[in-house]
């Protein structure tokens, strides 16, 4: 990587849903890794997502999503981004079904952790979306 500082990560949690202990545990595993991560608390908005991200500079978003909406919710927040000019990589993690992970990456997300991922891989994904980031 050639950031000279340890990648920022935002985490979010969009929508209406509610349950964010894992959001907050895997806040926790990619501080533990090294990330520097903001977590901006339940029931956030696409803008209010997207602003954060902007204003924090971060490396990546990671959302958090168990409500099902995970397509929906990806998809503004890549249409919200683009029209922000902002190049910042999305990642999602929650109850999201392997039929679905191709229809995520297709939309441009950079890697998809369904609920179960060791956190290692978690912290992976996110370093390369990072590098990716860096690298365009």
């Amino acid at each position: 990587m050639s950031i000279d500082r340890p990648i920022r990560v935002l985490i979010a949690k969009p929508g209406l849903d509610g349950h964010d202990r894992g959001a907050k545990v895997v806040a926790l595993a990619l501080r533990d890794a090294g990330m520097e991560v903001i977590y901006t608390g339940l029931h956030r908005t696409v803008e209010q997502i997207v602003e954060a991200a902007i204003q924090e500079d971060v490396d990546v978003i990671g959302l958090s999503i168990l409500s099902g909406a995970h397509i929906p919710l990806s998809e503004k927040i890549l249409a919200q981004l683009r029209a922000a000019g902002a190049n910042i990589p999305v990642v999602v993690g929650g109850n999201i079904p392997v039929r679905d992970h191709d229809a995520l990456r297709a939309l441009g997300v950079a890697d998809v952790f369904p609920t179960s991922t060791d956190f290692e891989d978690i912290a992976r994904g996110v370093r390369a979306a990072a590098q990716q980031k860096n690298m365009t």
